[in-house]
């Protein structure tokens, strides 16, 4: 017997005239009681380039919650993954708490941002710097090969509250010893900062207060320069714009107009 409710739903799904696609939730990992990140299945004809976001809507179909969430899964997975933190209160972590492996969730059919490496400028060193949930597309970007091609050093430093809030870090030393990441050009190199649990990173101060004492460029063995150096940050408000104010001082500046530039930023917390 054909269920009808079930064609239905999967001509909804195709239906080219739709601005969203139906997905379901493939798994859920909690990294704390109020971090975690989420698979779903991911419509054939989707398409993103890493540091990319994606709209995605949770509720009733009356009562749609929407929000931006950046992927983390690679470009060619398929499958969609993203991270996320349970704010207490808010309508979409409100349902987001709730969701379950086999769970609907809708997801535009259009990615957003700039937070993309094709926005910058060639150069010899790429650093990504996170905050919290922030780490989330740098994960997507360097899972892409062609990221491992185009620069001799991979910098990621991601600074967060407590320790058990640094996700993806096994995941992130896992990736340069896979191939073909194994056999690139790139040195990868991970730090991270632990604010409120001294010794339990590599350092206990916020971004930018590293960068301004110099000791992220010495712990990575190269030079910050506008010449070499291509920046990507992604955070919360404060960081961002501190981090704007120093690197502009040293002439870095964004993408306009078609120039590509030496620095890029989202936020995201």
């Amino acid at each position: 017997m054909v269920d009808i409710a079930e064609l239905q739903d999967g001509a909804r799904r195709n239906d080219p005239s739709a601005k969203w696609t139906r997905e379901q939730v493939l798994s859920i990992r909690y990294w704390t009681p109020k971090l975690l990140s989420f698979r779903t299945s991911r419509a054939q004809d989707y398409r993103f380039t890493p540091g990319h976001y994606a709209r995605l809507a949770l509720g009733k179909e009356e009562e749609l919650v929407w929000r931006p969430y950046s992927m983390v899964s690679a470009p060619d997975d398929d499958y969609l993954e993203f991270i996320a933190v349970l704010v207490p209160g808010g309508p979409f972590s409100t349902l987001l708490e709730q969701l379950s492996v086999g769970d609907e969730i809708k997801v535009d059919k259009a990615c957003f941002g700039f937070l993309t490496v094709d926005q910058l400028a060639p150069g010899r060193d790429l650093w990504l710097l996170a905050s919290g949930t922030g780490i989330g597309p740098f994960v997507s970007i360097l899972r892409d090969p062609a990221v491992w091609q185009h620069f001799e050093r991979l910098i990621v430093v991601h600074g967060v509250r407590n320790a058990a809030d640094l996700a993806y870090r096994e995941e992130i030393a896992a990736i340069a010893k896979q191939p073909p990441f194994a056999a690139s050009r790139a040195k990868l190199c991970y730090f991270s900062s632990v604010t409120r649990e001294p010794g339990t990173g590599d350092f206990s101060e916020r971004i930018p207060q590293l960068l301004a004492s110099g000791q992220l460029e010495q712990q990575a063995g190269t030079t910050l320069s506008m010449h070499d150096s291509r920046v990507m940050v992604c955070g919360n408000p404060d960081m961002a714009f501190e981090l704007r104010r120093y690197l502009s001082a040293l002439g870095f500046a964004t993408s306009r107009r078609g120039v590509p530039g030496q620095m890029a930023f989202e936020k995201y917390w």
